[in-house]
Protein backbone atom coordinates (compact mmCIF):
# COMPACT_ATOMS: atom_id res chain seq x y z
CA UNK A 1 0.00 0.00 0.00
CA UNK A 2 1.32 3.15 -1.03
CA UNK A 3 0.38 7.32 -1.21
CA UNK A 4 1.40 9.52 -3.35
CA UNK A 5 2.43 11.86 -0.70
CA UNK A 6 6.10 11.54 0.19
CA UNK A 7 6.77 12.33 3.91
CA UNK A 8 9.60 14.24 5.66
CA UNK A 9 12.70 12.77 6.40
CA UNK A 10 12.42 10.57 9.35
CA UNK A 11 9.12 11.75 10.01
CA UNK A 12 8.55 7.75 10.90
CA UNK A 13 10.67 7.69 13.47
CA UNK A 14 9.76 10.99 14.66
CA UNK A 15 6.21 9.25 15.60
CA UNK A 16 7.05 6.24 16.46
CA UNK A 17 9.57 7.69 19.46
CA UNK A 18 5.74 9.62 20.50
CA UNK A 19 3.59 6.64 19.85
CA UNK A 20 5.85 3.69 21.62
CA UNK A 21 6.13 5.56 25.05
CA UNK A 22 2.11 5.37 25.53
CA UNK A 23 2.30 1.06 24.84
CA UNK A 24 5.24 0.89 27.43
CA UNK A 25 3.91 2.48 30.20
CA UNK A 26 1.54 -0.99 30.93
CA UNK A 27 4.98 -2.30 31.83
CA UNK A 28 5.70 -0.65 34.25
CA UNK A 29 2.03 0.24 35.59
CA UNK A 30 1.34 -1.14 39.33
CA UNK A 31 -1.88 -1.81 37.74
CA UNK A 32 -0.55 -4.28 35.29
CA UNK A 33 1.26 -5.97 38.40
CA UNK A 34 -1.86 -6.03 40.34
CA UNK A 35 -3.98 -7.59 38.05
CA UNK A 36 -1.35 -10.70 37.42
CA UNK A 37 -0.77 -11.19 41.14
CA UNK A 38 -4.55 -11.69 41.42
CA UNK A 39 -3.71 -14.36 38.55
CA UNK A 40 -0.96 -15.84 40.62
CA UNK A 41 1.68 -14.12 38.66
CA UNK A 42 3.50 -11.80 41.96
CA UNK A 43 7.36 -11.99 40.58
CA UNK A 44 7.93 -8.51 38.39
CA UNK A 45 9.87 -10.16 35.55
CA UNK A 46 7.64 -13.45 35.35
CA UNK A 47 4.80 -10.61 34.64
CA UNK A 48 6.94 -9.24 32.23
CA UNK A 49 7.72 -11.42 30.30
CA UNK A 50 3.76 -13.44 30.82
CA UNK A 51 2.44 -9.64 29.48
CA UNK A 52 4.14 -9.14 26.81
CA UNK A 53 4.75 -12.79 24.79
CA UNK A 54 1.63 -13.73 26.13
CA UNK A 55 0.04 -12.81 22.45
CA UNK A 56 2.45 -16.09 21.25
CA UNK A 57 0.89 -18.36 23.52
CA UNK A 58 2.21 -21.18 25.44
CA UNK A 59 5.78 -20.40 24.09
CA UNK A 60 8.74 -21.77 25.15
CA UNK A 61 11.51 -19.69 26.87
CA UNK A 62 13.73 -20.07 23.36
CA UNK A 63 10.71 -18.03 21.62
CA UNK A 64 10.97 -15.34 24.03
CA UNK A 65 14.40 -15.06 24.14
CA UNK A 66 14.36 -15.11 19.92
CA UNK A 67 11.42 -12.36 20.06
CA UNK A 68 13.19 -10.56 22.57
CA UNK A 69 16.59 -10.51 22.18
CA UNK A 70 18.21 -8.67 24.83
CA UNK A 71 17.48 -10.82 27.96
CA UNK A 72 19.61 -13.24 28.72
CA UNK A 73 18.26 -16.67 28.14
CA UNK A 74 18.93 -17.79 31.93
CA UNK A 75 16.57 -15.68 33.17
CA UNK A 76 14.04 -16.03 31.06
CA UNK A 77 13.71 -19.52 31.26
CA UNK A 78 13.94 -18.74 35.11
CA UNK A 79 9.88 -18.11 34.40
CA UNK A 80 9.05 -19.45 30.91
CA UNK A 81 7.08 -21.93 30.66
CA UNK A 82 6.43 -22.06 34.01
CA UNK A 83 4.32 -18.64 34.05
CA UNK A 84 1.46 -20.48 31.75
CA UNK A 85 0.96 -23.23 34.53
CA UNK A 86 0.22 -20.32 36.30
CA UNK A 87 -2.15 -18.57 34.07
CA UNK A 88 -2.78 -19.20 30.19
CA UNK A 89 -2.01 -16.79 28.07
CA UNK A 90 -5.57 -15.66 27.29
CA UNK A 91 -6.19 -14.95 30.86
CA UNK A 92 -3.06 -12.89 31.26
CA UNK A 93 -4.21 -11.12 28.12
CA UNK A 94 -7.64 -10.21 29.45
CA UNK A 95 -5.64 -8.80 32.58
CA UNK A 96 -3.59 -6.52 30.73
CA UNK A 97 -5.74 -4.57 29.10
CA UNK A 98 -7.52 -4.08 32.29
CA UNK A 99 -4.34 -2.84 33.05
CA UNK A 100 -4.16 -0.61 30.29
CA UNK A 101 -7.51 0.91 30.93
CA UNK A 102 -6.77 1.75 34.67
CA UNK A 103 -3.25 2.83 33.60
CA UNK A 104 -4.22 5.33 31.08
CA UNK A 105 -7.08 7.08 32.92
CA UNK A 106 -4.84 6.82 36.29
CA UNK A 107 -2.17 8.77 33.89
CA UNK A 108 -4.26 10.87 31.61
CA UNK A 109 -7.36 11.65 33.11
CA UNK A 110 -10.99 10.39 32.26
CA UNK A 111 -11.16 13.79 30.27
CA UNK A 112 -8.16 12.81 27.56
CA UNK A 113 -8.97 9.15 27.37
CA UNK A 114 -12.48 9.73 26.18
CA UNK A 115 -11.68 12.88 24.27
CA UNK A 116 -12.13 13.34 20.42
CA UNK A 117 -8.36 13.59 20.51
CA UNK A 118 -7.75 9.83 21.60
CA UNK A 119 -10.38 8.34 19.00
CA UNK A 120 -8.89 10.46 16.04
CA UNK A 121 -5.36 9.24 17.43
CA UNK A 122 -7.12 5.90 17.51
CA UNK A 123 -8.13 5.93 13.88
CA UNK A 124 -4.78 6.98 12.90
CA UNK A 125 -2.29 4.66 14.49
CA UNK A 126 -4.56 1.99 12.73
CA UNK A 127 -4.93 3.56 9.66
CA UNK A 128 -1.17 2.91 9.92
CA UNK A 129 -1.13 -0.28 11.16
CA UNK A 130 -3.30 -1.71 8.08
CA UNK A 131 0.51 -1.79 6.58
CA UNK A 132 2.54 -3.84 8.69
CA UNK A 133 3.55 -6.78 7.20
CA UNK A 134 3.37 -10.33 9.17
CA UNK A 135 6.56 -12.16 7.53
CA UNK A 136 9.45 -12.68 9.39
CA UNK A 137 7.51 -10.10 12.53
CA UNK A 138 6.57 -12.60 14.69
CA UNK A 139 5.70 -10.32 17.74
CA UNK A 140 4.06 -8.15 15.20
CA UNK A 141 1.63 -11.06 14.21
CA UNK A 142 1.01 -12.05 17.23
CA UNK A 143 -0.86 -9.04 17.95
CA UNK A 144 -2.19 -8.42 14.71
CA UNK A 145 -4.44 -11.86 15.01
CA UNK A 146 -6.00 -10.28 18.89
CA UNK A 147 -8.86 -7.90 17.91
CA UNK A 148 -9.48 -4.62 17.95
CA UNK A 149 -10.50 -3.70 21.05
CA UNK A 150 -13.99 -0.94 21.15
CA UNK A 151 -13.20 1.89 23.67
CA UNK A 152 -11.00 4.56 21.18
CA UNK A 153 -8.14 4.46 24.41
CA UNK A 154 -7.89 0.40 23.69
CA UNK A 155 -7.75 0.48 20.29
CA UNK A 156 -4.93 2.95 20.53
CA UNK A 157 -3.24 1.35 22.83
CA UNK A 158 -3.50 -1.77 20.34
CA UNK A 159 -2.44 0.07 17.24
CA UNK A 160 0.58 1.58 19.63
CA UNK A 161 1.60 -2.21 19.91
CA UNK A 162 0.72 -3.06 16.36
CA UNK A 163 3.34 0.05 15.26
CA UNK A 164 6.10 -0.67 17.90
CA UNK A 165 6.03 -4.36 17.58
CA UNK A 166 6.28 -4.39 13.72
CA UNK A 167 9.04 -1.71 14.03
CA UNK A 168 10.87 -3.90 16.72
CA UNK A 169 11.09 -7.06 15.09
CA UNK A 170 12.58 -5.13 12.15
CA UNK A 171 15.39 -3.39 14.51
CA UNK A 172 16.14 -6.87 15.12
CA UNK A 173 16.60 -7.75 11.73
CA UNK A 174 18.98 -4.76 11.36
CA UNK A 175 20.94 -5.83 14.91
CA UNK A 176 21.61 -9.36 13.15
CA UNK A 177 22.96 -7.65 9.88
CA UNK A 178 25.69 -5.32 12.40
CA UNK A 179 26.57 -8.88 13.99
CA UNK A 180 25.25 -7.32 17.46
CA UNK A 181 24.09 -10.30 20.01
CA UNK A 182 21.21 -9.12 22.87
CA UNK A 183 24.14 -7.60 24.94
CA UNK A 184 26.24 -5.83 22.60
CA UNK A 185 22.82 -3.85 21.15
CA UNK A 186 22.21 -3.25 25.00
CA UNK A 187 26.13 -2.14 25.69
CA UNK A 188 26.11 0.22 22.23
CA UNK A 189 22.98 1.74 23.21
CA UNK A 190 23.40 2.93 26.64
CA UNK A 191 26.88 3.85 24.41
CA UNK A 192 24.84 7.11 22.92
CA UNK A 193 24.01 8.69 26.05
CA UNK A 194 19.93 7.93 25.11
CA UNK A 195 19.39 4.15 26.32
CA UNK A 196 18.26 3.35 29.50
CA UNK A 197 21.16 3.54 32.82
CA UNK A 198 23.41 0.29 33.00
CA UNK A 199 22.67 -0.51 36.32
CA UNK A 200 18.83 -0.86 34.99
CA UNK A 201 19.45 -3.20 32.67
CA UNK A 202 21.38 -5.31 34.53
CA UNK A 203 18.86 -4.82 37.17
CA UNK A 204 16.06 -6.15 34.57
CA UNK A 205 18.09 -8.02 31.70
CA UNK A 206 19.73 -10.95 33.60
CA UNK A 207 23.28 -10.10 32.61
CA UNK A 208 25.95 -9.22 34.95
CA UNK A 209 28.64 -6.57 35.00
CA UNK A 210 31.60 -8.93 34.01
CA UNK A 211 29.30 -10.19 31.05
CA UNK A 212 28.75 -6.53 30.26
CA UNK A 213 32.61 -5.90 31.01
CA UNK A 214 33.53 -8.57 28.42
CA UNK A 215 30.91 -7.31 25.66
CA UNK A 216 32.49 -3.93 25.99
CA UNK A 217 35.82 -5.52 25.50
CA UNK A 218 34.74 -7.26 22.32
CA UNK A 219 33.52 -3.99 21.14
CA UNK A 220 36.62 -2.53 21.84
CA UNK A 221 38.52 -4.95 19.63
CA UNK A 222 35.50 -4.14 16.67
CA UNK A 223 36.89 -0.51 17.40
CA UNK A 224 33.44 0.49 17.94
CA UNK A 225 34.10 1.49 21.56
CA UNK A 226 37.24 3.76 22.74
CA UNK A 227 38.51 2.93 25.84
CA UNK A 228 36.20 5.21 28.13
CA UNK A 229 33.90 2.72 27.10
CA UNK A 230 32.32 5.77 24.10
CA UNK A 231 31.47 5.20 20.77
CA UNK A 232 34.04 5.85 18.42
CA UNK A 233 33.46 7.53 14.81
CA UNK A 234 32.92 3.97 13.78
CA UNK A 235 30.50 2.95 16.30
CA UNK A 236 28.37 5.86 15.96
CA UNK A 237 28.05 5.21 12.46
CA UNK A 238 27.21 1.96 13.11
CA UNK A 239 24.46 3.00 15.56
CA UNK A 240 23.20 5.70 12.92
CA UNK A 241 23.14 2.83 9.97
CA UNK A 242 20.92 0.44 12.44
CA UNK A 243 18.30 3.45 12.93
CA UNK A 244 18.35 4.20 9.31
CA UNK A 245 17.86 0.30 8.50
CA UNK A 246 15.02 -0.34 11.18
CA UNK A 247 13.26 3.39 9.18
CA UNK A 248 13.43 1.63 5.42
CA UNK A 249 11.98 -1.57 7.26
CA UNK A 250 8.91 -0.01 8.60
CA UNK A 251 8.35 2.61 6.20
CA UNK A 252 5.01 0.96 4.92
CA UNK A 253 3.21 2.31 7.51
CA UNK A 254 3.97 5.66 7.88
CA UNK A 255 3.89 5.74 3.73
CA UNK A 256 0.25 4.48 4.32
CA UNK A 257 -0.36 7.05 6.72
CA UNK A 258 0.63 10.04 4.76
CA UNK A 259 2.49 12.64 5.61
CA UNK A 260 -0.11 15.04 6.80
CA UNK A 261 -1.57 11.88 8.68
CA UNK A 262 1.82 11.19 10.39
CA UNK A 263 1.92 14.99 11.29
CA UNK A 264 -1.13 14.61 13.01
CA UNK A 265 -0.29 11.46 14.94
CA UNK A 266 2.73 12.74 16.14
CA UNK A 267 1.02 16.17 17.20
CA UNK A 268 -1.55 14.01 19.15
CA UNK A 269 0.82 11.13 20.64
CA UNK A 270 3.42 14.13 21.54
CA UNK A 271 0.66 15.45 24.20
CA UNK A 272 -0.38 12.09 25.26
CA UNK A 273 3.32 11.09 26.42
CA UNK A 274 4.17 14.16 27.91
CA UNK A 275 0.91 13.84 30.27
CA UNK A 276 1.57 10.39 30.95
CA UNK A 277 5.28 10.94 31.63
CA UNK A 278 4.83 14.27 34.02
CA UNK A 279 2.30 11.80 35.56
CA UNK A 280 5.73 9.22 36.57
CA UNK A 281 4.80 6.50 34.19
CA UNK A 282 9.01 5.93 33.86
CA UNK A 283 11.46 4.86 36.43
CA UNK A 284 14.13 7.58 35.54
CA UNK A 285 16.70 4.96 35.26
CA UNK A 286 15.23 3.79 32.14
CA UNK A 287 14.93 7.52 30.36
CA UNK A 288 18.91 7.88 30.62
CA UNK A 289 21.08 10.58 30.10
CA UNK A 290 19.01 12.60 28.23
Amino acid sequence: MTTTTSLPERAGRRCHNVVNPLHSTVYFSPDLAAELAALGIEDRGAAYFAGRAAALGAVGPGTVTATFYNFKHDLVARHIPRVWSVASPEDVLAARLRAVDSTLRRLLGDATVESPEMAEAARLALRAAEACTRHARPLYAAHADLPVPEAPHLAYWHAATLLREHRGDGHLVALLNADLNGLEALVTHTATDRGAERSWILATRGWTLEEWQAAEEGLRGRGILDEAGALTDAGTRLRADLEDTTDRLDRAPYEHLGAAGVARLTELATGFVQAAMAAGAFPKELLGKR
